[in-house]
Order: structure tokens, then C-alpha cells, then sequence
């Protein structure tokens, strides 16, 4: 997971949202406030578009009418933006993060926040769901109308927390003065002007260690994880990533994989996409000039061009 590192002039404040960990952090303590409420305000409206978690949803709305027949929908703006930003990075990773896995991540057990799935102690696994693949999926932005196949979930939360890390970022750099870094559950994103030095953002484990401090000047960071999101089924453990060529977990090659990117979406994307390439990650990161660092479940490390040495402290 990605975290901010101890700084000593920017301003914390924690955010509730996505029932994850999130924080904001701020150069100029006099818009904390006014930046924390912005931002709550903006994942309030996300939650509400894409959360799996919530029948009122829009995702929910429409993977309700979708067990029925196809679906063609008119949506919000934020549903628009969101499941755009997801498309994206379907087509950044040549559909290995692809947001129809909805039907297959619930067959595994995720069909609840994390923390009521671990609650129940297994999950009985009776089905493989397919499928439909992220090119059945139509939006049309300017009409705000969207169309699926039938039977598909969407399953916006490998790019919805990045892409809203990036939107809370730019929008609080555009309206209030200073810098930002945004949080969202290991997904970060800054804008604005950076503390003297640039931020420091400190890589940890699932048992919150910090392995690593990395310093951007404008740079995103995400981090995916096989061990935090993860419980046990009546098949084996499991954990959030699906592979949507296969339509089950991920290998667990991987225990987590960080990246860096111009954008919090892609750096997730990335990052995500390794969990699912496994063994092939490091070759298809290096071809795609994505710095990373891979930890490996065996404790190995491996790091590709761009990533800084974890034995040089950032300043």
C-alpha cells in the first residue's frame, strides 16, 4: 500500500469514504477545512455511481435490469465519468483491468464489504461466472447513455478510487491555493505546488510496515495488493483481483506491486495488471516504461527502470 510519510509541514486530514483508508494532505492549514469538505462531497457523489455495495447505486440499478436482457441506460455525470476512466484503462492494459469482473468477483466470495466477507469465515463456491469483457460495454459521454450485455456486473473499484484520487486532486488544485496529495486507500495523486522537496510517500506491506520512501514533485503512486482485500472460500484463499481471461482470482505471485504513472488511473491499471500477469509482470511493465516494484510472496524484489533503489532514503 501506498501511504503519505511523515511530513512536517502539510496538514492531515482523514477522509471516510469507500470504507477504506483515506487521507488529504495540505500545504496551507488554512483550506483544510474547505478542502476536506470538497472532497467528501465529490466521493459521496462517486459512491453513490459505482459502488457494488449499495442497491441505490447506479451500478447496481443497472446490473439489476441487466439480469433480465441487455441494458440501455441513461446515467449521471459521474457514472459517465467514472465508468470512462475505467474503459481506459481497459484499453491501457489490453483488457486485463476490465470492469465487467463484477459477476466473477462476487462468485469468489467478495459480494459484501471486506470486512462482513471475512466475517463469515468461507465462502461456498459453486459457479465460475463469465465474463462479458469490457468491449461489450458502450458509452456514449455526450449523451450520458450507456449499454451493456446482458448478465454484467460492473465492477468500477480497480479504477474508481485512482481516477477519483486524480479528480479530488486537480479539482482542489484548481479552486484552492497550495498543494494536495490525495489518498485513497493506497492510490495517490497530488496537485497544486509541492512542499519544499517534493512529497514523500512512504511504500508499506500488509502489515503496515514501510518498506520504501518515494518522493513526487507531481508524479502518482498506487499500489495493488493480494494480501489486504483477502479471505478465505471453501476452494482456498482468495483475494479482489480477478484475472477476466479466466474469470478467477489472480495468482498469488505477487503479495503487492506499486507503480508509478502521470495519472493515479494508470499507475492503478498498471499496477493492477501486474497482479494479474504474474511471472510476466516485470517484462510487460518494462515494456510498457512503467517504473514499478514488484514484492514478491517468496520476499523477492524486483524493480524496473525508473524505480528508485529502496536503499537510498528519499530526501
Amino acid at each position: 500500500m501506498s501511504t503519505p510519510a511523515t511530513l512536517a509541514r502539510p496538514v492531515m486530514v482523514p477522509l471516510e469514504a469507500f470504507g477504506t483508508t483515506n487521507q488529504l494532505l495540505v500545504t496551507h492549514p488554512a483550506v483544510a477545512d474547505d478542502a476536506a469538505q470538497m472532497a467528501l462531497a465529490h466521493l459521496a457523489d462517486v459512491d453513490l455511481a459505482v459502488s457494488r455495495f449499495r442497491p441505490d447505486s447506479e451500478v447496481s440499478r443497472v446490473a439489476a435490469r441487466a439480469e433480465h436482457g441487455a441494458v440501455d441506460a441513461f446515467v449521471t455525470t459521474t457514472f459517465t465519468a467514472y465508468l470512462g476512466a475505467a474503459l481506459r484503462a481497459a484499453r491501457l492494459t489490453g483488457g486485463l483491468v476490465d470492469p465487467t469482473v463484477g459477476s466473477a468477483v462476487v462468485a469468489t466470495g467478495y459480494d459484501a464489504d471486506i470486512a462482513l466477507v471475512r466475517q463469515r469465515g468461507t465462502f461456498q463456491r459453486t459457479r465460475i461466472a463469465s465474463v462479458p469483457r469490457w468491449h461489450t460495454v458502450h458509452l456514449n459521454p455526450s449523451a450520458r447513455r450507456v449499454e451493456v450485455a446482458r448478465g454484467t456486473l460492473l465492477d468500477l473499484g480497480a479504477s474508481a478510487k485512482a481516477h477519483a484520487a486524480d479528480t479530488v486532486a486537480a479539482m482542489l488544485a484548481d479552486a484552492l491555493p497550495g498543494g494536495f496529495l490525495v489518498n485513497l486507500g493506497g492510490d495517490i495523486a497530488v496537485g497544486g505546488e509541492p512542499p519544499r522537496g517534493g512529497w514523500s510517500i512512504g511504500i508499506d506491506d500488509a502489515a503496515g510496515r514501510t518498506l520504501q520512501v518515494v518522493t513526487s514533485v507531481g508524479q502518482a503512486v498506487a499500489t495493488s495488493s493480494t494480501q489486504r482485500r483477502a479471505w478465505l472460500g471453501d476452494d482456498g484463499p482468495h483475494h479482489h483481483i480477478v484475472d477476466p481471461r479466466t474469470g478467477r482470482t489472480a495468482a498469488t505471485v505477487w503479495a503487492q506491486v506499486s507503480c508509478a504513472g502521470a495519472t493515479c488511473l494508470e499507475a492503478n491499471a498498471a499496477s493492477t495488471a501486474a497482479i494479474i500477469l504474474g511471472e510476466d509482470a516485470p517484462e510487460w511493465l518494462v515494456s510498457q516504461r512503467i517504473p514499478a516494484r514488484l514484492d514478491g510472496v517468496d520476499g523477492r524484489l524486483v524493480r524496473t527502470p525508473g524505480w528508485p533503489d529502496p536503499d537510498v532514503r528519499a530526501a
